[in-house]
């Protein structure tokens, strides 16, 4: 499969070579042109961000591979999973690719079909198998000496990663963060033992409560809401039923026998889900009780860990994670 490289300006902005169809949309947007291309390469911009296009299933995928100047065998990817790009929340993994780069750990991310510069319909975090592959197949082709890799994904992509890795015995990690394991009932579960506990500590409430601006009946009907969902007995479906997602992940971590990390917020109500989740599950348990399994949490973090210092957090745990690794 020919793989055609192209530019990338620093802020994530892709360009590409006139002759490339799959990057018309590009151009029709006004993102490239030639002159930016060649201001670009004069920058030194190139120099160890190269994005790459490759295939899957008939479209086109558009990565940014980050090279080492001196590369372990061991190389990351990174997932993206949601309605979200290769860039990430603020920037997140552009910041974290180049950080696991400087210490020698090649990396690449890519925009999964539909979404980004990627062709292609969107589609869940369940159906990404196709999109992962084709992924680590590029990183090989383009990353010398690259023997093994770890996937890295943060709540869909995170699930995403779980349902792939047992399946490519090039993946020799995961960095899980904040997985997802949604389900309704869960999800209400979550909320009115979290959410609403900490709301009574908040002093926004207070304020509106004092100045008589507090919504009594529509926060009671939300409560109640919940509660609904929560207390709900689960429908099950005479013919055929899929097991919960948590069960389904549950069962592919049990067949993934190698080194997970896995990072929670603590102020994050998919995290807090996961986290009940486990408390409920012995089976969990077991799994997170493995030695090759690191938990760690950062308490006063959200979901995708946006503050400077909770990311440079994350970055420093996947990276001394990573060595660890050998």
């Amino acid at each position: 499969m020919a793989l055609n490289p192209v530019a990338s300006l620093n802020l994530e902005t892709a360009v590409v070579s006139s002759q490339t169809p799959a990057f018309d949309k590009l151009r029709a947007n006004g993102v490239w042109d030639e002159s930016t291309a060649a201001g670009l390469k004069a920058a030194g911009a190139m120099d160890r961000e190269t994005p790459l296009l490759f295939a899957c299933q008939g479209e086109t995928l558009l990565g940014v591979l980050h090279t080492a100047e001196t590369a372990t065998e061991l190389g990351v990817v990174i997932v993206v999973g949601g309605p979200q790009y290769r860039a990430g929340s603020g920037r997140q993994y552009v910041l974290l690719a180049r950080r696991l780069a400087a210490v020698g750990f090649p990396v690449l991310r890519f925009d999964v079909r539909g979404m980004g510069d990627s062709t292609g319909e969107p589609r869940g975090f369940q159906a990404l198998d196709a999109d992962i592959r084709a992924a680590l197949d590029c990183f090989f082709a383009h990353a010398p000496g690259l023997r093994r890799v770890g996937l890295w994904g943060l709540c869909g992509a995170a699930a995403a990663v779980l349902f792939y890795a047992h399946q490519d015995s090039r993946v020799q990690g995961l960095v899980l963060l904040n997985p997802w394991v949604y389900s309704q009932q869960g999800a209400a579960k979550t909320r009115l033992k979290h959410y609403y506990r900490q709301r009574l500590c908040s002093p926004d409430l207070w304020r509106k409560l004092l100045s008589f601006r507090f919504d009594f009946a529509d926060s009671w009907q939300s409560w109640l809401g919940f509660l609904k969902q929560a207390t709900a007995k689960t429908a099950r479906d005479a013919v055929a039923v899929e097991p919960p997602l948590a069960d389904r992940l549950r069962a592919c971590l049990a067949r993934f026998q190698q080194p997970v990390l896995l990072i929670l917020s603590g102020r994050d109500l998919t995290a807090s889900e996961f986290k009940d989740v486990v408390q409920a599950d012995a089976g969990w348990r077991g799994l997170l009780n493995r030695p090759d399994v690191t938990r760690l949490e950062l308490a006063a973090a959200d979901h995708t860990f946006s503050s400077a210092l909770w990311r440079d957090q994350v970055a420093a745990w996947t990276v001394g994670w990573l060595k660890a690794l050998g």
